[in-house]
């Protein structure tokens, strides 16, 4: 695994803000679901690094704060161990595609300023996600601008491919594939049913293979 290490003194860049991850247990279980399941969608490709609430400092400079998306995306740049994303060590290159999932903590004045943050330095998409009011929003990078996405619902990330579906009072997201993204407990759930299938299976073609043995054995019996 690469690891990049801080070039800078710590002291102008920190590696944290003081901020926890999430204020409540649906919050922290969005981020994850997204995050995870990101990764597992792009973890053959290197070059696309996945990350969950790092901190993205997008120039040089102590007078410009750093966000930390619960979620962010960025092709281009290996996988690896990092502290923050320091844009100009990463060949300059912005993550494309950023998550927001709020809690009530967050108020509107903050969530534009972010918005303001991601159109100023180079977000393509940007998707923010309400659990508590099933209300999910997108913005999509035209020229300089963020403008909103009319339609959400249906709605298929051109850099992820993934498909949004809000329905039944939560959202739902879906792999190019058709395959929904699924929670970590889901996951191992699915992934036991498979191997539980696979040993039945298994054992159907053990069974057969000895009833066939017996026939054999009959029926060369009442050929001799």
């Amino acid at each position: 695994m690469t690891t990049f290490f801080s070039r800078d003194a710590d002291l102008h860049f920190p590696d944290s803000d003081g901020k926890p991850m999430a204020d409540n247990t649906e919050q922290f279980r969005w981020i994850v679901l997204i995050k995870e399941n990101l990764e597992i969608l792009f973890a053959d490709q290197p070059n696309v690094f996945v990350t969950g609430d790092l901190l993205w400092y997008p120039v040089k400079s102590r007078l410009i704060s750093p966000v930390a998306p619960d979620t962010m995306v960025v092709f281009g740049r290996p996988k690896g161990r990092r502290g923050s994303y320091k844009q100009w060590q990463e060949e300059n290159i912005a993550p494309q595609v950023v998550y927001e999932i709020l809690s009530p903590s967050n108020n509107a004045s903050e969530m534009e300023r972010k918005l303001e943050f991601y159109e100023t330095y180079g977000v393509e998409e940007y998707y923010q996600y309400d659990p508590d009011r099933y209300e999910l929003k997108g913005w999509r990078r035209q020229g300089e601008q963020l403008l909103p996405i009319a339609q959400m619902d249906g709605w298929t990330s051109p850099r992820l491919g993934i498909r949004f579906a809000v329905g039944n009072h939560e959202l739902v997201i879906y792999r190019p594939d058709g395959r929904q993204f699924l929670s970590p407990v889901e996951l191992d759930q699915r992934a036991e049913q498979e191997r539980q299938r696979a040993e039945q299976a298994e054992q159907q073609l053990q069974d057969m293979q000895a009833l066939l043995e017996q026939y054999r054995e009959r029926f060369g019996e009442l050929d001799s």
